[in-house]
């Protein structure tokens, strides 16, 4: 059977193909400046319901800027260490604020948001070694500010920020320093070398464009850097990788992404689910005005799936 987009977000998508096609028409070209602008006017327009949260504190770990959300200040809740989307180039933890928000009441989780270094100006692996200092150093921080925790840290991470969520929990499986209990991929970014078949089948005409997705990585790779060995999806992956949630969306150029990397970690016996949004766009959580029915139940699976006990489920 032949999917269909959800009705209202095609009306939305098509005034923005409308606007993307005049911006080329004019000869406009992309820049990171463009880029960072345009996510954080959809963001900022279409994302409106902001939630109070009991605690919020902006901090940094060394050089990286964070904000810790706390929806229940008093209680030692567990922690979500996440990764905002924005191919690299765009996005920060001010853009992600209300997504962020809403992450920390959904899954009664401290969220601590990471704004990791953007590229072209810190190419790789710059932000992944940003990321990885803030796990390495994240609970000692939290000591230092009095946030009352549960030293169990999950990470998530929305597009490129899902790219490098994958990538720290590879790495982390080298290290006896760094625990993490479990992982959530949101529409992630996952193979840097642009070979699944829905960088073609999605390629156009649903808000993230192929083309798009190339211009990232070219600001965010230099030409020697191997993409291949960069890609989440194409590096080892134990049996003690943490439990994961991946999320996609059946008209995403990197819906296959996700598809193949949730199955090659059931093939090496990871605990691991997969939730598929078949009328979707790649990105859907900044549009929530348009489809805010659709955002909610993304917000309650990551709490379903934060909230289940791996070791007493096995």
């Amino acid at each position: 059977m032949k999917r269909k987009i959800d009705d209202a977000l095609a009306v939305w998508l098509d005034g923005f193909n409308l606007q993307l096609a005049a911006l080329k028409a004019a000869g406009v070209p992309l820049s990171a400046t463009r880029a960072r602008q345009g996510l954080a006017t959809i963001t900022q327009s279409l994302v409106t319901d902001i939630p109070h949260i009991a605690m919020i504190i902006d901090d940094a770990i060394e050089h990286v800027p964070i904000r810790v959300y706390h929806p229940q200040s008093l209680q030692p809740l567990p922690i979500l260490m996440y990764l905002h989307g924005g191919g690299h180039v765009a996005g920060s933890i001010a853009v992600y604020d209300p997504i962020c928000r809403k992450l920390a009441l959904a899954s009664q989780h401290i969220v601590v948001a990471i704004n990791y270094r953007l590229a072209p100006e810190y190419p790789y692996p710059a932000a992944v070694n940003d990321g990885y200092l803030c796990l390495q150093q994240l609970l000692p921080q939290l000591d230092r500010m009095g946030v009352n925790y549960s030293p169990q840290v999950s990470i998530g991470g929305d597009s490129a920020g899902g790219a490098l969520a994958a990538t720290l929990c590879g790495l982390a499986q080298q290290d006896n320093g760094i625990s993490i209990y479990k992982q959530v991929l949101i529409y992630p970014s996952l193979d840097y070398t642009l070979s699944l078949p829905s960088t073609v089948i999605n390629g156009r005409n649903y808000f993230l464009q192929t083309d798009k997705i190339e211009w990232y990585f070219e600001q965010y790779f230099a030409d020697q850097d191997d993409r291949y060995k960069a890609s989440p999806l194409w590096q080892a992956v134990s049996e003690h990788f943490p439990a994961t949630l991946v999320i996609t969306t059946e008209f995403c150029p990197l819906r296959d992404d996700g598809r193949y990397y949730y199955q090659k970690l059931c093939q090496q016996g990871v605990s691991a689910q997969y939730y598929h949004m078949p009328n979707m766009v790649h990105a859907f959580l900044n549009l929530e005005n348009v489809v805010p029915t659709h955002c909610q139940q993304v917000y309650e699976r990551i709490n379903t799936f934060l909230a289940i006990d791996e070791a007493k489920s096995k």
